[in-house]
Order: C-alpha cells, then sequence, then structure tokens
C-alpha cells in the first residue's frame, strides 16, 4: 500500500507539473475587472457652512466706499453665524462690528444687548485700527483744520458727519459724509 500511495503522489506531481508547462505556452484567461471601490462618506465632524449671502473678499483687497455699502446687509444674525462668517468681530462701544475687506460693519444680532450703532454702514479702516479708534482720528484731524468743533468721542454723530461731508466737499472728494479711504488719505492719516 506504500507503495501505491508514493506512486500516486508522484503521478500527481507529474500531472501538476505538465500541466504548468502547458499553462505557461498559452495566454493567461483574461481575469475579471475587480470592481471599483465605492468611497464611504462620512459626516463631517464640522458642518459645512452655507454659502453667505455677502461674499467675503480676501483680507488684502481694499473695497471702495460705494462697493462697501453695496456689500453691506443690515440684517441679523446669531454670534454662531457671525463667528462661522467672519473671524475678526470686536465689541466697541455700544455694539458688535466685524472687519470685512478693510472695512468695519455693525453685526447686528451678535449680542441682542449691544446694539447701539451711531451709524449703520461700513466704516473704513487703516492700520488695524478700530472704528472708534478711526473716528477719533478724524476728529482730531478735522478739528486741527477748523471742520469739527466737537471732542474726539470716537462716536460717527450727527455733527462728525457733517464736518465730514464739509471736509469732503472743500477737498473736492466725493461727499459721503463717512469715514472712507479717499478721506482717510486725505486727511493724511493714511
Amino acid at each position: 500500500m506504500k507503495r501505491f500511495i508514493v506512486a500516486t503522489a508522484c503521478l500527481l506531481i507529474a500531472l501538476n507539473h505538465a500541466a504548468r508547462s502547458q499553462d505557461t505556452n498559452k495566454t493567461p484567461a483574461p481575469q475579471p475587472k475587480p470592481k471599483p471601490r465605492v468611497a464611504r462618506v462620512h459626516p463631517s465632524p464640522k458642518p459645512q457652512q452655507q454659502q453667505s449671502s455677502v461674499a467675503r473678499a480676501p483680507a488684502s483687497v481694499r473695497l471702495s466706499y460705494a462697493d462697501a455699502l453695496r456689500r453691506y446687509r443690515h440684517e441679523r444674525h446669531n454670534r454662531a453665524w457671525w463667528k462661522q462668517h467672519f473671524t475678526v468681530i470686536v465689541l466697541v462701544g455700544g455694539g458688535y462690528y466685524y472687519w470685512d475687506a478693510g472695512y468695519w460693519f455693525p453685526a447686528w444680532g451678535y449680542d441682542p444687548v449691544y446694539e447701539y450703532y451711531d451709524y449703520d454702514g461700513p466704516i473704513y479702516t487703516y492700520g488695524n485700527l478700530l472704528p472708534d479708534q478711526v473716528i477719533v482720528n478724524v476728529q482730531r484731524a478735522l478739528q486741527e483744520q477748523g471742520y469739527y468743533a466737537g471732542g474726539a468721542t470716537g462716536s460717527l454723530s450727527a455733527a462728525t458727519r457733517q464736518a465730514i461731508a464739509n471736509y469732503q466737499q472743500d477737498a473736492g472728494l466725493l461727499v459721503t459724509g463717512v469715514v472712507d479711504a479717499p478721506t482717510v488719505e486725505a486727511l493724511g492719516l493714511d
């Protein structure tokens, strides 16, 4: 029996070897293509931001006052919305402001307790100054030139806006009555 098992094993080895040598002479049969793997979609740990109705400009872009005014929307949003859409938000005086493309804008709804704004519109900034600091500098420059008789309050009050408008008219600038880039430059502040 032992001889039979050894002979059978030798026969199987010989048959296997013969089959291999025949396979190498033939072209290989086409293999089925593997199914493409489908990527798993995992939920993001952080909700994706919705496209804002106000498109943000890159940090290095400075808008004209007219562009900033068009861009500004008097919209109320909660604190979470503001933090998702703007990285620089500050409390100045009685209200929160957000910074975008060289202007400070009122952040309506950021904190309902602090929602007092002397002026509901964009305020041009330069040199990383807060809105009230820019207004103080403009008020002082207007005082020196005799256009503004009030104190340097940092408030864009009606008296300050009238002084700015008078200066803009006399300097041949577009009369906006607010702090914009040409006015800051003409006053020598930029």
